[in-house]
């Protein structure tokens, strides 16, 4: 059936071909009044003219087309496969070709979109990596010099001095350990060990060993109302343990005085349990949510307030929560509190 929008080159051909034999034929016909010349001419013109056409086609048109197509796929093709693209394969449209080369720009646009995002986030990266490092460092230096300049007779100050330069160097340390264990969850080298366990029991150990942190603002930790009855998982409990233990980190630092954190555990199928630690802190503005997770993304507000950590943590949990195959978020209202909430499998028989 007659299709103009997808024509190949030899149907091309053949209806070109045929539109010039046709009326030179019927012209022969008018003059001579003789059939046989007719038709003789008819398949003359048809044949010569279908070969032509094709030469031409073949030539200049798609040769051009057999480029644009090895520029797209960036392939050398063997012998035999130029044998079938040349004789047995059909040969595309030219409206298939530029469906093919819109196809090609628009995956190009899409991997060039890619490689800026990916260079603006390396280039934001390698700052905030520079940051992290330069700020205990310059301390360090600081410290040691005064100390090794001599000025600091008196041993309270010296000492005072030395505790600072070793929290630094804590910092360094705890940085650079963060780091070594991000590079080996991205690259899923984490060994996950599941097991059974409570998850209520989880929770209210992980704040009882940095309760002395909540102390110091006055804030108490709580399982909420409903939530209180023993609900099993099956998890890696130290790596859970981690995750835990840096929401409510982060929920004490970012917590208001005389504040409150709870917990709430739900079942929301036969396999998966919801958990969620919430507090009643500063919160977190709606354009900084879908970076929260980010290495060393820093809230506008955690820039302003004097926070120490090494800004890996939520990534680190992130990627836990993934290495289980689970999923986590984040709701919050700046001035009114964060939730951060994460999935567990529920308790293997």
């Amino acid at each position: 059936m007659f299709d103009p929008k997808n024509l190949s080159p030899r149907k091309l051909s053949f209806y070109t071909a045929l539109g010039l034999a046709a009326p030179i034929s019927l012209i022969d016909y008018i003059f001579e009044q003789k059939w046989q010349p007719a038709v003789a001419s008819f398949f003359v013109v048809l044949i010569g003219g279908f070969l032509l056409v094709s030469f031409v086609l073949e030539r200049f048109i798609y040769r051009k087309i057999k480029v644009i197509y090895k520029f797209i796929y960036q392939t050398k093709a063997t012998r035999r496969q130029e044998t079938y693209y040349k004789y047995i394969l059909p040969k595309k449209s030219l409206d298939e070709v530029a469906v093919d080369v819109e196809t090609w720009a628009q995956e190009n646009q899409q991997k060039v979109a890619t490689l800026q995002a990916n260079e603006e986030f390396r280039r934001e990266f390698l700052q905030n990596l520079s940051h992290e490092f330069k700020t205990p460092v310059f301390a360090i230096q600081s410290y040691v010099e005064t100390l090794l300049a001599g000025d600091m007779v008196d041993p309270v100050i010296s000492r005072k001095f030395l505790e600072k330069t070793s929290t630094n160097v804590e910092r360094l340390t705890n940085l650079l350990q963060d780091l070594d264990e991000i590079s080996s969850l991205e690259r899923g080298e984490i060994t996950i060990v599941k097991r059974n366990f409570i998850i209520q029991d989880l929770l209210k150990d992980s704040f009882e060993g940095i309760s002395i942190k909540a102390e110091q603002k006055n804030i108490h930790f709580s399982i909420k109302k409903g939530c209180e009855a023993p609900i099993m998982v099956n998890a890696d409990k130290e790596k859970i343990r981690q995750v835990v233990i840096n929401l409510l980190e982060n929920a004490i630092k970012y917590g208001k005085i005389n504040g409150s954190i709870k917990a709430g555990i739900y079942k929301t199928d036969d396999k998966r349990i919801l958990v969620e630690i919430s507090d009643d802190g500063v919160g977190i503005t709606e354009k900084s949510l879908p970076r929260i997770f980010e290495r060393f993304f820093r809230t506008e507000t955690g820039r302003s307030m004097d926070i120490t950590g090494s800004g890996l943590g939520l990534a680190i949990c992130k990627h836990i929560i993934e290495a289980h195959q689970q999923t986590i978020h984040i709701r919050s209202t700046e001035g009114v509190g964060t939730t951060i909430g994460f999935t567990l499998a529920a308790k293997k028989d």
